[in-house]
């Protein structure tokens, strides 16, 4: 493992009242790539996604044992601000989640919310974020029309402008096509690719094609363990665990 990763996962196990999910987890993520998290359901991968941005907090009867490091810092050290941490993390939901207010709005609220008021600055992040999710030139001239006026996968762009908005380090992406139709889900995985030039991107998927698309790097996770790792490409072409191949194979879904 790379000791200069920008984000690293040491020996996180969770467990929601006596059920383990993920047990002793050690990775780390390469920067400024994109790396899939694949494995069965029910398998850990979304509980793994919410540790990086501590969404777990609120869960009831939640368990969680061991570090994970954001530039040195472990975000589970009780003197940490969770704002501070979720700040660095941009989330991409299963279902696009936009806020009842305008498609300006809906990207200027994060940087508002930070201490940015100037209207200058927010229309210019507003312009950057949407073009680097790649919605800038369908909604332009409607910026303060509702958000909730855009088709689904528009929404969903919007919330990667959103999320791209307040400056993250790392984007999280958990399943963010499974609510899109083929076409959407090309663009949201073509912006993904575009993005990780400058970002850390980590994505939760189960479909197997979509992670032969977009992945640099492989995680499989099964039965809350991460069973095997290692670039994309020499996972797809030689998976080493059994379990790996036999989910693969479809053996195992």
């Amino acid at each position: 493992m790379n000791d200069a990763s920008h984000l690293r996962i040491r020996d996180l196990s969770i467990s929601f009242g006596d059920q383990p999910v993920l047990k002793n987890v050690s990775l780390d993520v390469p920067d400024r790539k994109i790396t899939v998290i694949v494995g069965p359901s029910g398998c850990g991968k979304t509980t793994l996604l919410k540790s990086l941005n501590r969404l777990l907090d609120s869960v009831d009867d939640v368990h969680i044992r061991g570090h994970i490091y954001v530039d040195d810092d472990d975000i589970y050290d009780p003197r940490v601000e969770v704002t501070r941490v979720r700040k660095k993390m941009g989330l991409l939901s299963q279902k696009p989640q936009v806020l009842p207010m305008s498609i300006f709005d809906n990207i200027a609220y994060g940087p508002r919310l930070h201490g940015v008021r100037d209207r200058k600055a927010l229309a210019a992040i507003v312009e950057r974020e949407l073009k680097a999710a790649g919605l800038w030139d369908e909604v332009k001239d409607r910026l303060h029309g509702p958000a909730a006026r855009l088709s689904v996968g528009q929404q969903q762009r919007l919330c990667l402008a959103r999320g791209l908005a307040v400056e993250p380090e790392i984007i999280l992406g958990d399943e963010p096509t499974s609510a899109l139709d083929p076409q959407s889900s090309r663009i949201v995985e073509q912006r993904l690719m575009a993005l990780k030039a400058d970002y850390t991107v980590i994505v939760v998927t189960h479909i197997l094609r979509q992670a032969r698309r977009i992945a640099d790097y492989i995680a499989f996770l099964y039965l809350g363990e991460l069973v095997e790792h290692g670039p994309a490409s020499a996972i797809f072409a030689a998976p080493r665990d059994p379990r790996t191949q036999a989910y693969f194979s479809g053996e195992i879904s």
